[in-house]
């Protein structure tokens, strides 16, 4: 465990704007998942574009992966649960994503990728999420990471909520990941029944909350279980904005809650989206086409 500073108190909690229900949909050659972060609310999770949460004990849900396809102009960031997922794209880059470790692609300028089961059983569960670049690197060269689940830093609370800190910071420890212009911040929370949780959050970021085991509560507002909570960040009447978002896990609880808390410095800049392809323009949209048409990205 790495050791952690608490943070002050929070003085303006963000309450809860909007509860979200996932799609469920296929992905892949046939991947059912849930997808929650949906196209419509890009501007508004901005920098975010998508979050699918994707979990069966059922081979046939699973078993034909996401063979080669595609990517431009953003970052995929695959979270896994439960399950063995093997990567390999056109840059050259291949790793094994095991239980609770993550995969950081950059697409960049282009590549083309596959993630395929290694298990022909058991469950497989875990979460993507897409994650934009800035204009100035939309068409930067291709990035991955493999981040095994020993190098995510992991701290515990006085109230024993246990903190794995993907990206971004807190409570004065690093994630494993940071980024200067979007700075996410990703956190997956375990808190046991009647536990607190202060996070700090700078007021323009933009946040939502994901319980994928039990509920949590957002001041007095809960959020059930495979829903996500979007956060307000308006500006208070006193002219202040919020400094942060506090989660309870109701005392009523029979088990640990599972969290993920994900924040980020919204871009304010065009989002053109085809499929796997993420540009500012739909002309650049096009250029995108025409280039993976032309083998370009391979």
């Amino acid at each position: 465990m790495t050791p952690s500073t608490p943070s002050p108190a929070l003085q303006h909690p963000r309450t809860l704007e909007r509860l979200v229900k996932g799609q469920a949909t296929q992905d892949g050659a046939g991947v059912k998942l849930s997808r929650v972060l949906t196209q419509d609310l890009q501007r508004r999770l901005d920098p975010y574009l998508m979050l699918d949460h994707f979990a069966s004990d059922q081979p046939d849900d699973y078993i034909a992966g996401f063979p080669n396809h595609p990517h431009r102009g953003f970052e995929t960031v695959t979270y896994m649960i439960a399950g063995r997922m093997r990567h390999r794209d056109s840059a050259g880059h291949e790793g094994l994503l095991q239980n609770g470790g993550v995969q950081w692609m950059t697409a960049g300028r282009g590549l083309i990728h596959s993630e395929l089961p290694e298990q022909e059983e058991g469950l497989m569960e875990g979460f993507q999420l897409w994650l934009n670049l800035p204009s100035q690197d939309k068409l930067c060269a291709p990035g991955y990471r493999d981040i095994q689940s020993d190098e995510i830093p992991e701290f515990e609370t006085p109230e024993g909520v246990r903190v794995r800190v993907i990206a971004g910071h807190s409570h004065a420890v690093a994630g494993a990941m940071q980024r200067d212009l979007t700075q996410p911040l990703y956190l997956d929370l375990s808190l046991p029944p009647g536990s607190r949780f202060e996070q700090a959050l700078p007021s323009e970021h933009n946040a939502f909350v994901y319980p994928f085991r039990e509920s949590v509560d957002v001041q007095g507002q809960t959020v059930p279980p495979q829903q996500m909570a979007i956060l307000r960040n308006t500006e208070l009447a006193t002219g202040q904005g919020h400094d942060g978002v506090a989660l309870t896990a109701p005392a009523s609880n029979t088990a640990t809650a599972r969290v993920l808390l994900i924040a980020g410095r919204p871009l304010r800049e065009g989002i053109a989206q085809y499929g796997p392809f993420v540009m500012n323009t739909q002309e650049e949209v096009f250029q995108a086409i025409r280039d993976f048409q032309a083998g370009l990205m391979a």
